[in-house]
């Protein structure tokens, strides 16, 4: 199982979280504002390797926090 160390609430297994996206820039080609708002949040890179992530903590203290994972090993690097 996955586990994210709240920085507030401690280790908890991952089934408290909801995944938020991945952390990244939208290409400046896109100039439409909606067009940009779909590819920031549909649209994923899926990056082999670490990648920047958003998490909520759902059933803990419903906050948002910043996990590195590496998704070639689906282990959490880091969390801020």
């Amino acid at each position: 199982m996955l586990w994210l160390d709240c920085p507030r609430c401690g280790r908890r297994p991952i089934d408290e979280f909801t995944f938020g996206g991945e952390r990244r820039a939208v290409s400046e080609s896109i100039t439409d504002v909606d067009e940009r708002d779909f590819d920031e949040v549909w649209i994923f890179d899926n990056p082999d390797g670490v990648t920047t992530e958003r998490w909520f903590h759902a059933f803990g203290c419903r906050r948002w926090l910043t996990a590195r994972r590496d998704t070639s090993t689906d282990t959490v690097v880091g969390v801020s």
